[in-house]
């Protein structure tokens, strides 16, 4: 499914544009010049899950214009203590479906672009280059490796998060500053690290850094601040306590490095070793 043209940037806010965003207008460094690159915005969420269900709300609630969203998944009766876009009314019903209903139910200005379908190295290309950002709530290593190496050949910013038992983790990855792989260059082994359906996560946490990477979306559609670049931010929530750690692009990595050796999407199960663990969910 293509994604429609942007908004006029030039063309005035309407009234009831002015009275929906009037907290957000009133700031400086938003104002009408700022809702209006809100509202031209195109970011792509993956997942409607965990992290995607914050983001996508608050997103969504700002006024970011077009938000796409890509989940194959149904809703399960496990999602709802911490997937906060989905009720009881939606159990069985497609992810993409529920959340752009409620959605719409809180913004009903914002197209939703619904992709339901797993993304995978045959669509990945055609479906990020659509969007301005990618938001990443995927929930195994196959898959944030494959949204990485996207985001790097067709240069888009990507806001990522990880969640796991109490401890999440946020980052931004812009083009020419590193990347997922620069970090974690290889995944982990199968069945190194437990799922969330074994290990657990607490249903707040997921809030919290989805909350973070809205932010740092919005951050960047104003130009506004300084992102999560280079900066891995982790947060514990037992001990409600927040972390940075400086990261940096490593010359050498096989997709953002100086001579990369990877210039196209691979296969990420065979890269992977199979059906990796899950990260988050």
């Amino acid at each position: 499914m293509a994604v429609g043209t942007k908004r006029d940037g030039a063309v005035p806010l309407t009234l009831d544009e002015i009275r929906r965003y009037q907290r957000q207008i009133i700031m400086p460094e938003v104002g009408g010049v700022g809702q209006r690159k809100l509202l031209d915005a195109k970011v792509l969420l993956i997942g409607a899950g965990g992290l995607g269900s914050p983001a996508a709300l608050y997103l969504g609630a700002a006024g970011v214009g077009t938000l796409g969203i890509i989940d194959f998944d149904d809703v399960d009766m496990s999602n709802l203590h911490r997937q906060i876009l989905h009720g009881h009314k939606d159990l069985g019903r497609p992810k993409v479906e529920s959340a752009a209903d409620t959605l719409h139910d809180i913004n009903p200005d914002v197209q939703v672009i619904g992709f339901r379908e797993p993304i995978a190295s045959d669509n990945a290309m055609d479906i990020v280059a659509q969007f301005d950002i990618v938001v990443n709530g995927s929930d195994n290593f196959p898959t944030r490796y494959l949204v990485n190496d996207a985001c790097v050949f067709l240069r888009k910013p990507l806001v990522d998060g990880s969640i796991f038992r109490f401890e999440g983790h946020a980052t931004v990855y812009m083009p020419g500053s590193g990347c997922y792989r620069c970090v974690f260059p290889s995944p982990p082994p199968p069945g190194a690290v437990p799922s969330c359906a074994d290990a657990g996560v607490l249903g707040v946490l997921p809030g919290i850094i989805g909350s973070i990477q809205a932010v740092e979306a919005i951050k960047l559609i104003l130009g506004r601040g300084t992102p999560l670049v280079n900066r891995l931010l982790i947060f514990d929530s037992l001990d409600m306590e927040f972390r940075e750690v400086r990261i940096r692009r490593d010359p050498s990595c096989p997709v953002c490095g100086d001579e990369p050796t990877i210039t196209e999407l691979i296969d990420y199960e065979a890269f992977c070793g199979g059906a990796a663990a899950s990260v988050l969910s």
